[in-house]
């Protein structure tokens, strides 16, 4: 397995960013959404911002599963709030938990989505069940050791991603 595993599809500054009229005019039905630091900073509540982002996704026409390796009390509460179904304890990167979101919104990974923050869980686990990638920036700096010492080891892989990427 080559770095390429990792490398996302696609990079965004943000989630809110993203032109997902356009997706959608592409045929693009679902999105499977990483909360933390994807969403929302990390632990943080759902906000105005991300309540009107999930209407206007639904007005567009797209089904969302929110997709974490958290537990139910921290994705339940977000979920309700930005009325999306969710899976909890999904245990990305595995390839499970990103096809049981599709079944919930009835896609297949041509017509399906993934944003997220991480590639070593978010991207490489959608990759490996077929999903067109976004990476996003992270919304706060403040993350726990883990994920600080993850972050470092993308750093090296996204620099062989952009160098590939300017050839």
């Amino acid at each position: 397995m080559g770095l390429e595993a990792f490398y996302p599809e696609n990079e965004a500054e943000s989630a809110y960013g993203i032109d997902y009229r356009g997706l959608y005019g592409k045929g693009y039905r679902g999105i499977i959404f990483d909360i933390d630091n994807t969403l929302v900073p990390h632990g943080a509540p759902a906000d105005g911002r991300a309540r009107g982002f999930f209407d206007s996704l639904r007005e567009l026409g797209f089904r969302t599963v929110l997709l974490s390796n958290n537990k139910e009390p921290r994705v339940k509460p977000f979920a309700e709030a930005v009325a999306s179904e969710y899976l909890c304890k999904a245990g990305k990167p595995g390839r499970a938990g990103y096809e049981k979101a599709m079944r919930i919104m009835g896609t297949t990974p041509e017509n399906t989505l993934f944003v997220g923050d991480q590639l070593f869980t978010d991207v490489w686990g959608a990759k490996k069940a077929g999903i067109v990638t976004f990476l996003v920036r992270p919304i706060h700096p403040k993350e726990e050791i883990q994920i600080v010492l993850k972050r470092r080891l993308e750093h090296i892989v996204l620099f062989f991603y952009h160098r590939q990427r300017l050839k």
